[in-house]
């Protein structure tokens, strides 16, 4: 089963995927799809407000956050990691609970990052706003390193965040029942 949908002016064919035995979700995967990540990136820069840099969560946001980076002209942009590396310095980190992977996980920020961010305008990038747990993780790391959030963005606003009035997106998904039908659109 698959769910067909129009993003950022492209068809795309999402598999469905259980979550639950009553709860199915879309899968939206940007990696390797070039000319969507491209076409969301464009469309995306026309609804975030000004700002000094922006940041996504390791790892389905980083084609996007890189694209719109360069798109936009900026050098540098900021990218929470699902694990500390040996080269980061006074790491911040946080703990996520996504509603695409089965365990706890837990970002982590560089010191260096935390202090390009600090006093800064920053913008929040993801590629699926969901149940909001990542999106709040990083809204976290941003305060904790001293940023002023200007603006979170998604590609897609998934179930009940379509509902939210912080977040700016491009396309609704639905969550779907065992047999493919949307339950709410």
């Amino acid at each position: 089963m698959d769910y067909t949908m129009t993003i950022a002016g492209l068809e795309r064919h999402l598999p469905l995927c259980k979550l639950t035995d009553d709860l199915y979700i879309g899968a939206f995967v940007i990696f390797g799809d070039v000319e969507l990540t491209k076409a969301c990136a464009t469309e995306l820069l026309k609804k975030i407000p000004e700002h000094d840099i922006m940041i996504t969560a390791e790892s389905k946001g980083i084609p996007l956050l890189y694209e719109m980076a360069r798109q936009n002209g900026e050098n540098k942009y900021i990218l929470a990691r699902k694990g500390a590396k040996l080269y980061m310095q006074n790491v911040f980190s946080v703990q996520v609970n996504s509603i695409t992977t089965a365990k706890t996980q837990t970002l982590y920020l560089d010191g260096a990052d935390a202090e390009a961010m600090r006093g800064k305008r920053v913008v929040i990038v993801d590629d699926v706003i969901s149940t909001g747990e990542s999106l709040r993780a990083l809204e976290e790391l941003v305060t904790a390193a001293g940023g002023n959030i200007v603006g979170k963005t998604a590609i897609l606003a998934e179930g009940d965040a379509k509902d939210r009035t912080d977040i700016q997106y491009l396309e609704y998904l639905p969550l779907f029942r065992p047999d493919g039908t949307p339950i709410d659109q």
